[in-house]
């Protein structure tokens, strides 16, 4: 069976509104999508690094807990688990501040061997960072070469605007070894001062075949080199819009799997499948929006259950 798996940091999440902690849980990008896709039934495994302290246990149990995988995760003793504080506005979205104390040598747990067709998420500032790069960048090369469908969410946010110039090469090495580009019009603002899904389609399509390009509350584009299409999202009044991206991917990657999509047959799909995909991430994403939690209910999860 072809197999999920996502890489990208772990950490504990406090979340804060109007200065007080209204929820803490495990939290990191591709735990997130990780934690919905077992939910979902999908053979799925992290990739990633905690401590052996005690927050890392709790981390540890609760993927266990969800269906994930966690053959591939480092667990150190120089260091301690990452902790992220997340501050609600009056709109419910979220400014972040991280502390993090990893040990010199990070990532030095094996990783797995991709197949044709397993799907593997990567992104946010981790896939782009100094220190770790060289181990990712050996394990994303290796599983586009070997036939993975590699879907890559750069997540590359404002208070990052800094490091553009010095970042954007790795960003677009990430964008050419990718069968999926999805990103948000912040991401590609950022990035490449594109203000439309059109205009960050004629830079993007110069490394990749396909672009998912999300715009908050107004729509979802998607560009290929043989479909255009805009599709509609939900409007809601959200709890809290921490992991909404990231389970949009979820989403992507369980209607993916479950309809056994190919990775040489993206460029070639038509409105419908492209409509049955984006309505999978829609609702991951609006189902995780009206909660504190970062990842799916378990009722929408037993609505994508893999083999339902």
């Amino acid at each position: 069976m072809r197999q999920v798996y996502t890489i990208g940091d772990s950490l504990y999440d406090i979340i804060l509104k109007d200065g007080q902690p209204r929820a803490g849980k495990p939290g990191g990008a591709m735990l997130n999508s990780a934690v919905s896709l077992g939910r979902a039934g999908l053979p799925v495994s992290l990739i990633s690094e905690y401590a052996g302290d005690e927050i890392g246990n709790l981390i540890d149990i609760f993927l266990t807990d969800n269906g994930v995988g966690t053959d591939f995760i480092g667990r150190f003793s120089d260091g301690k688990t990452a902790l992220s504080i997340a501050v609600l506005n009056e709109k419910n979205d979220a400014a972040y501040t991280f502390y993090k104390e990893y040990p010199g040598r990070r990532l030095q747990m094996k990783f797995p061997g991709i197949r044709t067709d397993d799907i593997v998420l990567f992104g946010s500032v981790y896939a782009v960072t100094s220190g770790i790069r060289a181990r990712v960048l050996q394990f994303i090369s290796s599983s586009a070469e070997n036939g993975g469908i590699l879907i890559y969410d750069p997540n590359f946010r404002t208070a990052h605007a800094s490091e553009t110039d010095q970042l954007k090469p790795l960003i677009i090495e990430n964008m050419q070894m990718s069968a999926i580009v999805r990103g948000s019009d912040e991401d590609f603002r950022n990035i490449f001062n594109a203000e439309s899904p059109d205009a960050a389609w004629d830079i993007i399509r110069n490394y990749t075949g396909c672009l998912v390009y999300t715009a908050s509350a107004d729509a979802v584009y998607v560009r290929t080199s043989g479909f255009s299409g805009k599709f509609p999202v939900r409007k809601i009044n959200p709890v809290s819009t921490v992991g909404a991206g990231d389970n949009f991917n979820a989403g992507m990657i369980a209607e993916i799997f479950r309809k056994g999509i190919k990775k040489n047959e993206l460029e070639k799909m038509g409105e419908e499948m492209w409509h049955s995909i984006v309505s999978a991430g829609v609702d991951f994403a609006t189902d995780v929006c009206m909660s504190y939690e970062n990842s799916i209910s378990r009722e929408l999860a037993r609505k994508y259950k893999y083999g339902s």
